[in-house]
């Protein structure tokens, strides 16, 4: 049995592992299937949802296949009432009144059919008052093709408006960025619109997918963690009429408050974001999704700016989308740069008195020798009494 062989390690290391399995793919395809679903039945309750859910080409086969079966078994009965009443028998005898007029086989049957539902009225065929069962059967039918009509335009037209598309013009930049952000480090990326017309209350959210277990030793294979994007300052509700830079701080909170540039490239995560709002032309909501893996988030970068001042107006430049270029960042952890500006906040606190101490004495020593001293800013203590 022959084994796989393992490339050798190149000049610059050991081969790279394998890649994360995405979880929600870079055009917001979620990558989940259903398997091994035995209750099937559960589609056909919501029969409406799952026929606007279907592809395209499936959708207009169930559309063409849901006329032409109506038109079909209608005109076989049309056809078996004229077989049954002897029509077909009589069709040179003037004297005979049959159910329909001028039906002398089953492609006129079904012709008469088709004429029928879809309300045609050439005038060749005609039901006459003779036919009772004719009538029952044209009532019948008449509501029925309403029915179908309703049924199947109403999902065609759903599915035709549906959003979905418009989710292709919402887009997120290829890499997220690790960089400070007011001597804070802060996870960024950039999201735009394409479109002129607007996406109406754009909010954005940001979930954070990885394994972990718990205490009790259970394994959580994608396990949701949130990522505040500011939904506590109401950062996260957007005004996308430009560009914009979505920052989560890595604060205590964050699942990422721990993790140095090093740890971040050796775990294993992803990062899903989703932008939701009402497209302004349509009223409809639209969910747009996209995702980032550990390789494509880059430490010590920033956004380069797309925004430009023009005559009179303000200019986007979306070959700048996904640009990024490096800026000077700390490698430890959110933890310990707090710690270290904690530090350093404590060392100026203490060293201020010092000086104004040194200052103090430096400025007594240079008084006579009889003079009072001053400490530490204080006055000095009062003269004893008189000597007895």
């Amino acid at each position: 049995m022959a084994q796989e062989r393992v490339p050798p390690a190149g000049p610059e290391g050991p081969p790279r592992r394998r890649g994360r399995q995405r979880y929600v793919e870079k055009d917001g395809r979620c990558n989940v299937q259903q398997g091994n679903v035995r209750e099937t039945y559960r589609y056909l309750t919501d029969l409406f949802t799952t026929l606007v859910d279907l592809r395209w080409r499936l959708s207009l086969l169930v559309f063409v296949l849901a006329y032409a079966l109506t038109w079909l078994f209608f005109g076989a009965i049309w056809w078996l009432i004229a077989y049954g009443r002897g029509d077909l028998e009589h069709l040179e005898d003037a004297a005979w009144t049959p159910c329909v007029n001028n039906l002398n086989g089953f492609v006129a049957a079904f012709l008469f059919s088709i004429e029928t539902e879809t309300t045609i009225g050439y005038g060749h065929r005609v039901i006459t008052d003779q036919c009772p069962e004719g009538i029952a059967l044209l009532l019948l039918q008449a509501i029925l093709g309403s029915m179908v009509n309703a049924f199947m335009v109403g999902c065609m037209f759903v599915k035709i408006s549906q959003p979905n598309k418009r989710a292709a013009t919402l887009v997120f930049s290829s890499h997220a960025v690790v960089s400070l952000r007011d001597g804070r480090l802060c996870l960024m990326f950039r999201v735009g619109d394409l479109r002129s017309s607007h996406i109406v209350e754009a909010s954005i959210r940001a979930k954070l997918i990885r394994s972990r277990q718990t205490l009790e030793g259970e394994f959580i294979p994608l396990h949701q963690t949130d990522l505040s994007v500011g939904f506590d300052t109401g950062d996260d509700r957007l005004f996308l009429v430009s560009p914009l830079v979505i920052s989560h701080e890595i604060d205590a909170a964050s699942p990422f408050w721990d993790a140095s540039r090093c740890a971040l490239e050796r775990d294993d995560f992803e990062i899903v974001v989703i932008l939701e709002g009402m497209v302004e032309a349509t009223g409809m909501t639209c969910q747009a999704r996209s995702s980032y893996l550990v390789d494509e988030v880059l430490w010590g970068h920033r956004f380069t700016s797309v925004l430009t001042l023009e005559d009179g107006f303000y200019e986007v430049d979306y070959a700048s989308f996904h640009q990024t270029f490096e800026v000077p960042t700390p490698s430890c952890s959110a933890r310990e740069l707090a710690e270290a500006a904690a530090r350093l906040d404590a060392h100026l606190y203490w060293s201020i008195p010092s000086r104004l101490d040194e200052k103090v004495e430096e400025e007594g020593a240079g008084e006579g020798a009889g003079a009072d001293k001053e400490q530490n800013g204080c006055l000095p203590p009062p003269e004893s009494e008189s000597k007895v």
